[in-house]
């Protein structure tokens, strides 16, 4: 039987929280209704038995173990010392979503969960083979999610109004042009409705 498990991308607090440095992602967050579709999923994973993990972001003051300088966007954000330091506030998940149960995939480089981490043998250690992604951004994150969950064998499914990206018609875009060739899509309201019915775990 096929195991599921969520995959929640880079929902923490200095990416779309309240010590964010990214205004207009956290304003389109707010547009989707992202944060509040999110904990639907999360919430009714969890009754389901459905493991969920937080694959967060985060630098080292010294920066070992980041390529800082190979991508434009990272050095751009590494002009800030005090960026999405490992230990501060800025680099916890939303605490509304948050649950002790969760399990935690951090990285410290690049932009895809899987690269340079734990996350593909923690998944096949819980027998997952199917994976749901939910946060942000559809303009690096949750596609590099589904094209390296793919790569790797696992059936993807991407919540459309559980992401986020700017500007919106680029992220809509994305969801019709890149998305839907990696990934089932489906809504929070559905994904739940199939979970609470005991289907698609």
């Amino acid at each position: 039987m096929e195991r599921t498990a969520v995959l929640v991308m880079e929902m923490q607090r200095g990416v779309v929280g309240d010590l964010t440095k990214f205004p207009d992602l956290v304003t389109a967050c707010r547009l989707r209704g992202v944060v509040a579709n999110t904990g639907s999923v999360l919430a009714a994973a969890r009754a389901a038995g459905i493991p969920v993990i937080h694959c967060t972001a985060a630098f080292r003051s010294d920066r070992a173990g980041s390529h800082a300088a190979n991508c434009p966007f990272i050095v751009s954000l590494l002009d800030d010392p005090a960026h999405m330091l490992d230990g501060t506030p800025a680099v916890d998940v939303l605490p509304e979503l948050r649950d002790a149960g969760d399990l935690e995939s951090r990285r410290y480089h690049g932009f895809s969960p899987f690269t340079g981490t734990s996350l593909d043998m923690t998944l096949r250690s819980l027998g997952v083979s199917a994976v749901v992604g939910v946060g942000v951004s559809l303009n690096l994150g949750i596609p590099g999610l589904a094209l390296e969950a793919v790569n790797l064998g696992y059936r993807v499914t991407v919540v459309t109004d559980a992401v986020a990206g700017i500007p919106e018609e680029y992220a809509r875009a994305v969801l019709k042009h890149t998305i839907s060739l990696l990934a089932t899509r489906t809504t929070a309201s559905e994904l739940v409705g199939r979970w609470k019915a005991g289907s698609g775990r």
